[in-house]
């Protein structure tokens, strides 16, 4: 009798550790990325808490497509870091070349979780490059960060996307005004609130 292959099942809590553990090997904080988030935000929202903007930051990590976007990238830039990919590849990522917008392209499949909203926010901090951006895009370090640099400015701008989402919301409810909550996350909660409520 041969032994039945086992089929493939994906255990969600090894990618989500994977993640985490991955960006803190590559020298990325949930702080550093907060940062951003607030300096995105902090015009529209004064009242905004670090602890909002860590929050938002680890609601977006929590997303499949942003941990497979997030586990790519870092993995294209170790290969290109060891030098493992193929010539012309190798160069490409290797140089950050600037006609190479692959990296661009994996970050937008992060910025589009929370709409399209996200991109204005991307585009200005990937031109501006502040704080964790700067580091990551310091050449001289012998790091190859070519693909983390556009992942964490997505992460960023798709939690400052997120913000913006529930301050809307907020504001509606507050005004008494109807509105659909714009996350699966809060749909989930109200309904579990309306289901709790006596009748």
């Amino acid at each position: 009798m041969t032994d039945a292959k086992i089929p493939y099942s994906l255990n969600s809590k090894a990618v989500a550790e994977a993640t985490r553990h991955w960006l803190h090997k590559r020298g990325v904080t949930l702080e550093e990325i907060a940062e951003l988030v607030m300096l995105l935000q902090k015009k529209y929202y004064p009242g905004l808490t670090m602890e909002e903007c860590i929050h938002n930051v680890e609601m977006v990590l929590s997303k499949r497509e942003v941990q497979n976007a997030v586990l790519t990238g870092i993995q294209l830039d170790v290969l290109a870091e060891e030098g493992k990919l193929f010539s012309p590849l190798q160069d490409m990522i290797e140089n950050d070349e600037g006609l190479y917008g692959v990296d661009e392209i994996l970050a937008f499949s992060i910025v589009n979780v929370y709409g399209s909203i996200g991109f204005t926010n991307y585009g200005y901090v990937d031109k501006l490059k502040p704080g964790v951006l700067e580091r990551l895009n310091d050449k001289t370090t012998g790091q190859i960060h070519t693909y983390l640099d556009d992942i964490v400015g997505a992460v960023a701008a798709a939690a400052s996307s997120r913000i913006a989402h529930r301050k809307q919301a907020e504001r509606e409810q507050e005004l008494g005004l109807p509105h659909a909550p714009e996350d699966a996350e809060e749909a989930a909660r109200r309904s579990r609130l309306e289901e709790t409520e006596p009748e």
